[in-house]
């Protein structure tokens, strides 16, 4: 007699993946950025200045109406001092005069002899010189050099770690598959065409 019900199992498959933990580098990189100042050369020059003052000079002829008043109480002022010492010098020798003296014709003659010194008539003009100064002469110069600038840029370097994974997955579940292997079953037994009647008399 054989079985007549087949049991197969069906066993469980998992799939395991492994992604292992890594650790990336970038290399830093550097940029150079060049750029140019221009120099130059300026130069600065100053001529001599000649600084000429005339006015003391154009005064000693042609005399302000400021200063002429000056110059006229300055003369009055003269005349009366020497007037004055003239009228006592002439008291004086009055005082101490003799009998026949002519002392009127002395004074005409002192006073002749005073106007003809005072009015010679000779005079330098400009009687004052101009004042002449100068400031003296400047030259600057100034020169630059052309400028290079160099400006650099430095990225860090940068690390990237990605961690380790596993990955389980289930590719088959686990499975008992019962399959039935025998022939048909007649109830009653008679009704299978190839039945046999059983002998019990053996």
């Amino acid at each position: 007699m054989y079985p007549l019900i087949e049991i197969k199992t069906v066993p469980i498959e998992i799939e395991m993946k492994v992604n292992h933990a890594k650790l990336e580098y970038t290399r830093g990189t550097a940029d150079l950025e060049i750029s140019r100042g221009e120099g130059g050369l300026s130069i600065k020059s100053r001529p001599i200045k000649l600084n000429i003052d005339t006015f003391e000079a154009r005064n000693s002829v042609v005399p302000t109406a400021i200063r002429s008043q000056e110059q006229y109480a300055q003369k009055g002022q003269q005349a009366a001092y020497s007037a004055t010492a003239t009228y006592a010098q002439q008291g004086q020798l009055l005082l101490d005069a003799k009998i026949g003296q002519e002392l009127v014709t002395q004074f005409a003659a002192d006073a002749q002899t005073k106007n003809l010194k005072m009015n010679v008539g000779l005079q330098f003009l400009p009687s004052v010189p101009p004042e002449i100064s100068w400031d003296p002469g400047e030259m600057h110069i100034r020169y630059e050099m052309d400028k290079l600038n160099f400006d650099w840029r430095l990225n860090q370097p940068e690390f990237k770690f990605t961690p380790g994974d596993i990955e389980l997955s289930v590719t088959q579940q686990p499975d008992v598959i019962i399959k039935y292997v025998g022939g048909p079953l007649y109830v009653p037994p008679s009704a299978d065409p190839s039945y046999e009647p059983v002998d019990v008399e053996a």
